[in-house]
Formats: C-alpha cells, structure tokens, sequence
C-alpha cells in the first residue's frame, strides 16, 4: 500500500511539475502606425489612350458605374467589366492638392488575356 501510495504521490507531482512547463503564448505587437500621410509620388504616366490624362468623371461619363471604385492612399482605381473585357483605370494627383487623372489602363478578358485598351473601351461605352 505504501508503494501505491508513493507512486500515485510521485504522478500526481510530475503533474503539477508538467503545468509549470507550458509553453509561452507569444505577445503580439501591432505595427508602429504613421499618423503623416504618405509622399505623393504618382507614377509617371507611359500611355496613350483616350482615358490616360482624364479624370474619373469622365470615365463614368463613358461607360456608367463602375463594378469596382477602389481608394488605396493617393491612388483610385475603377474597373469597368462587360462581356467582351475588364477595364481597370488607376488614377493619381500629379501634385498635392491637383485633381486626380487617369496614369494607366489595363484591359483583359474575361478569362484573364491581355485585351487592346482601345478595343475593350469601344466595346464598354454605353
């Protein structure tokens, strides 16, 4: 009896010694936030269709409203999708305070093919 007792002693303090080796939860830190907002750097503009140069209205003038209206810092994208392509339009301030015009355009297919910019906005006017 006194052996049983022992080793019953014996698990129940490698228990209580397990409970004292758990693993650590890590503290998680939130990323340092920045209250300045960021430079205005706009890209520099490479195209030469009939949106690259215009501000968003007259790109909702074309084709209506768009499926997506995305604002990510001094950036806006919208994209315009129909049957025939997608059309994303991404909009930038050239200077602080300046209206926001068109820098670049993508087309695609549906499926994700490269499309002809000026085909796939021929084809999505209204």
């Amino acid at each position: 009896m006194t052996r049983t007792t022992n080793l019953a002693a014996l698990a129940g303090l490698s228990l209580m010694l397990g409970g004292c080796a758990a693993t650590a939860v890590p503290r998680v830190t939130p990323p340092p936030t920045s209250s300045a907002p960021a430079p205005l750097n706009p890209p520099r503009v490479t195209q030469n269709n009939a949106l690259v140069g215009r501000d968003a209205n007259s790109a909702l003038r074309l084709f209506g409203k768009p499926r997506l209206d995305v604002s990510e810092g001094a950036g806006r994208k919208l994209q315009f999708a129909g049957s025939a392509c997608i059309l994303d339009v991404y909009y930038y301030a050239q200077r602080s305070g300046a209206e926001a015009l068109a820098t670049h355009v993508d087309a695609r297919t549906p499926d994700g093919r490269d499309a002809n910019i000026d085909s796939c906005i021929a084809a999505l006017r209204r």
